[in-house]
């Protein structure tokens, strides 16, 4: 809601994929309402459970005529975007959204290429309106936790971190439009944006980025921070996971150590997307300049050629033959 009380109004952009549920409750937990949905996929019951009555369109010219006619309907107007499509699709959405005078919340990541929130800094000045990205890992509380005991360290002292995460998926993942690079931003994109930006976010900026390993369902490289070592491991092949994981039918291992001691993080995802909304709609949230850090990363990680096992690279890749 906004300072006077009144709900505030949302549009959803990519209201049939995986996340957009989540946008949905905490919408509706933030007590706002969804009054409008676009998705060239009909099969969107899910809303049901939430906004029922918000109307849908398959077509993004029909969707914007009609966010430009609640425009000019004073209360009716759309307040924000919520922006769950494809990631190649960001971009361009984002710049629908303040066109039509309206936030715009984006899921990660908020563009593909770095030179694109060059431009969209312009477009929020030249329009008022706000760029959010969803960042939640920043809102968890283990990885507060983290951030604070970093901070604790002395300075001078780089912490050694090993992250691995393996999701596993099926061969409809090299069909859809994540399999592609130029439409994901490839693998470490499209799995591990977020979990640049969280390391980023504890442990400073980039002075180094290696990668040894980079294939179309999984890749592995080497960072160093301010104020950390990482190595990291990336895939969607279930074959990578543990046999102790394999054994009792799990198919996604998510880890990470900071000098051998293992934080715990798997749980406590439950609400972080509300926890976003709340941040944003009470003057918070994160911005283009919280958001650059990580897309230069990945877009460095996609186009660096790897060098295979050499310097300090993760344990995984020793059953790999490279």
């Amino acid at each position: 809601m906004d300072s006077n009380n009144r709900p505030l109004n949302f549009a959803l952009i990519g209201a049939a994929g995986y996340i957009a549920p989540r946008h949905m409750i905490a919408i509706k937990e933030t007590e706002n309402r969804l009054v409008a949905a676009l998705d060239p996929c009909d099969s969107i019951g899910i809303i049901d459970s939430h906004f029922p009555n918000a109307e849908f369109f398959l077509e993004p010219e029909r969707f914007d005529r009609h966010l430009d006619k609640l425009r000019r309907l004073g209360d009716l107007k759309v307040d924000y975007v919520s922006i769950c499509s494809p990631n190649y699709l960001h971009d361009a959405h984002i710049r629908m959204s303040l066109r039509s005078d309206a936030h715009a919340i984006s899921e990660k990541p908020l563009v593909i290429n770095p030179w694109n929130i060059e431009m969209l800094e312009q477009i929020e000045k030249e329009t008022g309106k706000n760029i959010y990205n969803i960042l939640q890992l920043r809102l968890h509380p283990s990885i507060i936790a983290l951030k604070k005991d970093a901070e604790a360290m002395p300075k001078d002292n780089k912490q050694d971190i090993d992250l691995t995460y393996i999701t596993s998926r099926g061969n409809w993942y090299h069909v859809s439009w994540k399999g592609s690079v130029e439409k994901s931003g490839g693998i470490a994109t499209n799995i591990g944006v977020h979990f640049f930006d969280m390391l980023t976010w504890i442990f400073g900026s980039v002075k180094s980025n290696i990668v040894h390993l980079y294939e179309k369902n999984k890749a592995s490289g080497f960072l160093e921070l301010e104020h950390a070592r990482i190595r990291w491991y990336l895939s969607i092949d279930s074959e990578d996971l543990p046999v102790e994981i394999k054994e009792k039918g799990i198919r996604t291992f998510r880890t990470l150590t900071m000098n051998g001691k293992s934080v715990e993080f798997s749980d406590g995802f439950t609400g972080l997307h509300t926890l976003v909304y709340k941040d944003i709609l009470s003057g918070g949230g994160f911005r283009l300049a919280d958001t650059r850090q990580s897309i230069e990363t990945v877009y460095e990680i996609r186009n660096l050629h790897p060098v295979g096992k050499k310097g300090d690279y993760h344990p995984f890749l020793n059953n790999k033959n490279l």
